[in-house]
């Protein structure tokens, strides 16, 4: 691979924190932010061992905040390609803010397109598309703000959440529900905290896996599958990788022994998983690389939970991020992974020329 001038944009804790007092300024909303609010946003010695991996394989490697100040700073650097690992944090198309800036100044970014990301981010409209296409995913119903909160005819246990969030924000111990007056009461709540519609979801009882898969075209791969064991969390859990599992109940001083990879689970149960997953990532038109979570249904069989065109890729082992588990699991370092995405995304963009 050639070497780059790459510019990796992110979205730091503290970047997210200044986007949220620029909004609470302007719309004079002085409720306090939910726990998770900014649970998606990078820290500094994340984006530091990003720079360091491209550093390493000789690109010159600059990063930048996906702030007000972006284009300027594109404009000015002029990448060969930006690494974008940008969340952002208010709306179901923040995850676009990035690439679309980048397609509006010519530069050739990593990832999907901003239409990908928005519906990945979106989980009703990415469970349409799904249905559409014969991929197996939990019946749902959406609740939307200003709208009569009414469930008609939906099945329990359910699980409630945003429709619009990733890294477990608003799905808590309590987002699984067993009748009406539950579900009722947790979508009320979310509707006021999150502001956005709320997603209520068949519950499935199987075990839970999240698959790492990257590449284009014929090059696409599944990375070794990653189980999680619930049965190690503390007891009275529901069984969800739940805001509580990943960031309160797991820390780097006391990790949680959750995570199995590669899962222990039969070739046929293998072989269906990667299948679904590589057809879902082929519908979904995602590029470079995704994780997708996986759950079993009560006959055995899997189904689409979400997925995640911008993976979390914390770089401490101890810090249970699953991509980074996966490539780990591979053979690929913390450096390697990154590398190899980037060469995805080099090789993508060579062919949409």
């Amino acid at each position: 691979m050639k070497v780059l001038k790459v510019a990796v944009v992110h979205s730091t804790k503290t970047g997210l924190e200044v986007e949220f007092r620029h909004h609470r300024e302007n719309d004079g909303d002085d409720d306090d932010p939910p726990p998770d609010f900014f649970a998606e946003g990078d820290n500094l010695q994340t984006i530091e061992a990003i720079l360091q991996a491209f550093r390493q394989n000789g690109h010159t490697v600059e990063g930048y905040e996906a702030d007000d100040s972006l284009i300027e700073n594109l404009t000015r650097y002029q990448p060969d390609l930006v690494f974008n690992i940008a969340e952002g944090l208010y709306g179901d198309c923040r995850e676009s803010y990035v690439p679309m800036i980048c397609e509006r100044l010519g530069i050739h970014y990593s990832g999907s397109s901003p239409l990908t990301l928005a519906i990945c981010l979106n989980k009703a409209r990415a469970k349409e598309i799904m249905a559409f296409n014969g991929i197996p995913t939990p019946t749902f119903q959406v609740v939307y703000p200003g709208h009569s909160n009414g469930i008609a005819d939906f099945g329990f246990p359910a699980i409630v959440k945003p429709v619009a969030e990733g890294s477990s924000k608003g799905i808590f111990e309590d987002s699984v529900v067993y009748d009406k007056s539950a579900a009722h009461r947790k979508i009320d709540e979310l509707l006021h905290k999150y502001k956005q519609p709320v997603l209520i979801e068949k519950f499935l009882p199987g075990d839970e896996f999240t698959v790492a898969i990257w590449g284009n075209g014929d090059e696409i791969e599944v990375l070794p599958i990653v189980k999680m064991d619930f049965s190690q969390l503390p007891a009275g859990s529901k069984g969800i990788y739940s805001y509580e599992a990943k960031w309160l109940w797991d820390t780097t001083d006391s990790p949680l022994d959750i995570f199995q990879c590669p899962a222990q689970i039969d070739p046929d149960l293998t072989h269906r998983i990667q299948a679904l997953v590589k057809k879902v990532y082929t519908v979904l038109q995602i590029r470079d690389w995704c994780r997708v979570d996986v759950r079993l249904d009560e006959d055995g069989q899997p189904q689409i939970i979400e997925l995640n065109p911008l993976p979390g890729i914390l770089p401490d082992p101890r810090e249970n991020s699953c991509f980074p588990k996966a490539a780990r699991s591979a053979g690929y370092t913390f450096a390697d992974m990154l590398n190899r995405v980037l060469e995805f995304a080099e090789k993508r963009c060579v062919w949409d020329i």
